[in-house]
């Protein structure tokens, strides 16, 4: 298993449970997963629930205050870092009611590699094509993907080369667990 702290890109291990954003300061709104599914963390609020079942396709990342401000999904450095610092946005469609549905979660302090959220993006995508984004809810299967995952070289981000290592982390991660 891997230590809390470690992190890919807005994913980290707190609690033992990996969530997207940063849940370790106090009012801030994250994104958990669970093995019922994806729960919304909010202040002054339980949150809700997504379960796993109702997630249909492609989730995608945006970075801004606003979800609607997804003209180039966000702003990157040149150095490859994400920029700003108003959070973000964990974009999918649900289905039963079919519905396109927006998760908020704030950003950690530390930054963000560009190519570590976009490896985060085709892994569950990919989770997602496959039917296994229940495995989500497995804190040891998720650590041996992002393990996988933020151990790969970062010159070559193209879409296949991402589908490649993506589906590299999958298999990796599978082949470990019990």
């Amino acid at each position: 298993m891997v230590e809390n702290g470690t992190f890919l890109g807005p994913l980290e291990l707190a609690g033992g449970h990996w969530a997207i954003g940063d849940a370790t300061r106090p009012d801030t709104r994250w994104v958990e997963f669970r093995p019922d599914g994806l729960h919304q963390r909010e202040p002054d609020s339980e949150g809700h629930l997504i379960p796993w079942s109702r997630i249909m396709t492609g989730i995608w990342f945006t970075w801004g205050k606003r979800s609607w401000n997804t003209n180039s999904r966000g702003m990157y450095t040149l150095t490859g870092m994400v920029a700003g610092r108003d959070g973000g946005w964990m974009h999918m469609t649900l289905r039963h009611p079919y519905e396109d549905y927006r998760l908020r979660f704030d950003q950690h302090t530390r930054p963000y590699r560009a190519v570590d959220a976009l490896r985060l993006e085709y892994l569950l995508r990919q989770l997602i094509d496959e039917g296994k984004l229940h495995l989500l809810g497995d804190p040891e299967w998720v650590g041996q993907a992002v393990a996988h995952l933020a151990d790969g070289k970062t010159s070559w981000n193209t879409r296949r080369a991402l589908r490649r290592v993506a589906a590299e982390a999958l298999e990796a991660a599978d082949s470990s667990s019990p």
